[in-house]
């Protein structure tokens, strides 16, 4: 059996944040798969965590091109330094992802590095000039003859627009095949909205898999609206604000997706009956027509970018999305929602929330509250009880959403800019509603190739998802009697 592909992991290790690893072809040859931001309290390969954890602090010498699987900030949020530690080669990643990730940086260099606009300009300059957009499921000749020869190609995660796992494909001069070497990046789920699930590849020799649902099984995912729906419907009985942190690339849009469809849904007379049923339920009399003028505010200067350039991006839509769009509909630009873009009108719109408690659905941006307008809101309203949280993503451990969602059903507290913060205000998880694979797709996703990996190892998860998916694989490869192993790397 030839030697296994040597592979280095940077970040994502110990927890689900800080992507970057890195695989060598040779001594002097070695190419990096994502460099992204750690978060909360998981920590880097050298021990440093969250923000403390920004500079390079690996040998980077022999790094001949960066390949980005998708462009969410613990994916990318280091490029930035990376490209201060001196690496001058190409950044490669989809064809959509190219188009977003001048903006993902551009902020990432706002909040890190400096605000002065020449910079910024300058530094967007120089990273658009490195960016290579690659179509999927084209082979693309990283080194070529003489041995050793590594072509890549992109294949859809279905993750968030334009995620990408990736293919390497090895041939060194002592091997008679090629190596194939897959790197997952983050897998999407099933019937989410907007985009495709993924397909497995065809072989693999080596795959580095996510394993951040590793432990799970999403519920109910074909009836996600209606469950949205339901939740938001309970909450806005209290007469209060539903606030939904959400990041500002992927969960945003699709939440606004699926708002819309929502909101269209009750346009039609179908839905007199839901709201007579809401009335016989004991709902005031104003919610059985709250869809029908209920704003739906969308506080992320970032996500409006985002979801701008999602609808210009269309033809990489689903088909179900693109019917809606033939049909005359705007998924993500409806007549309710509110968009709030400068720092004043989000001040005011803070303050008029707490004051008047009016129903309302707020997305604002910092999909694990660490940062982002979120925090503002949350300052402002969790210790009233008139208002909702609304979790519909994956909490890390250590940031200010996950210590919510722990302490809040206890009626705990947490500190926000150095202030006690009651929670008072109703704490929901809406479970199914990951952009991640489950345990299931995870397994389908590598007994789904024709031709089984000799070795997975497992990144991207906490411990207890790690060695749960580590015992599904195996249990697979034994029934099928498929000489393999499933390692987690140390």
């Amino acid at each position: 059996m030839p030697a296994l592909a040597h592979i280095l992991h940077h970040g994502a290790k110990n927890g689900v944040t800080g992507s970057c690893h890195q695989i060598f072809i040779d001594a002097h040859t070695s190419f990096l798969i994502d460099c992204g931001l750690f978060q909360g309290a998981e920590t880097s390969a050298e021990g440093r965590a969250g923000s403390e954890q920004l500079t390079i602090e690996f040998d980077i010498s022999t790094v001949k091109a960066l390949i980005v699987t998708h462009v969410h900030i613990d994916h990318v949020g280091r490029i930035p330094y990376l490209l201060a530690a001196g690496y001058n080669g190409p950044i490669i990643c989809s064809e959509p992802s190219a188009k977003l990730l001048p903006i993902v940086l551009e902020d990432a260099f706002k909040l890190g590095v400096s605000r002065d606009q020449n910079l910024v300009e300058n530094y967007i300059k120089l990273v658009a000039q490195r960016i290579i957009a690659l179509p999927y499921n084209q082979w693309l000749p990283m080194i070529k003859a003489p041995l050793p020869t590594v072509n890549i190609r992109l294949q859809r995660a279905g993750h968030i627009l334009g995620s990408a796992y990736v293919e390497l494909e090895i041939q060194q001069p002592e091997q008679k095949s090629k190596q194939r070497v897959l790197f997952s990046g983050d897998l999407g789920a099933p019937y989410a909205p907007i985009l495709s699930a993924p397909k497995p590849a065809y072989r693999a020799d080596v795959v580095i898999l996510e394993s951040t649902y590793g432990d799970r099984n999403h519920s109910n995912r074909r009836d996600r609206r209606q469950r949205l729906q339901s939740v938001i419907e309970h909450a806005l009985r209290d007469q209060g604000t539903v606030l939904i942190p959400a990041f500002s690339i992927g969960r945003t849009q699709e939440l606004l997706y699926e708002l819309e469809d929502i909101i269209h849904r009750n346009r039609c007379q179908s839905c007199v009956t839901d709201s007579a049923q809401l009335l016989q339920q004991g709902a005031p009399a104003e919610h059985a027509s709250v869809w029908h003028d209920l704003p739906i505010i969308l506080d992320s200067p970032l996500a409006s970018r985002f979801t701008h350039v999602y609808g210009q991006l269309q033809e990489y839509w689903d088909k179900e999305a693109q019917q809606r769009v033939n049909k005359g509909r705007q998924p993500l630009d409806f007549k309710q929602l509110i968009t709030i873009d400068s720092h004043q009108d989000h001040q005011r719109m803070v303050q008029h929330l707490v004051k008047t408690a009016r129903p309302a659905i707020v997305i604002a941006g910092g999909g694990m509250c660490s940062g982002g307008r979120i925090v503002n809101y949350l300052e402002a309203m969790l210790s009233d009880a008139r208002h909702n949280v609304l979790f519909v993503g994956y909490q890390a451990q250590g940031t200010l959403g996950s210590q919510i969602q722990k302490y809040g059903p206890r009626g705990g507290y947490v500190e926000i800019n150095h202030k006690r913060i009651d929670i008072r205000a109703e704490i929901t998880t809406l479970g199914g509603y990951s952009a991640h694979a489950d345990q299931t797709s995870l397994v389908r996703f590598i007994t789904g190739m024709r031709k089984w990996p000799q070795q997975v190892r497992l990144i991207h998860g906490d411990t207890g998802a790690k060695a749960a998916l580590r015992e599904k694989i195996l249990a697979a490869y034994k029934a099928k009697r498929h000489v393999g192993e499933v390692v987690v790397p140390e």
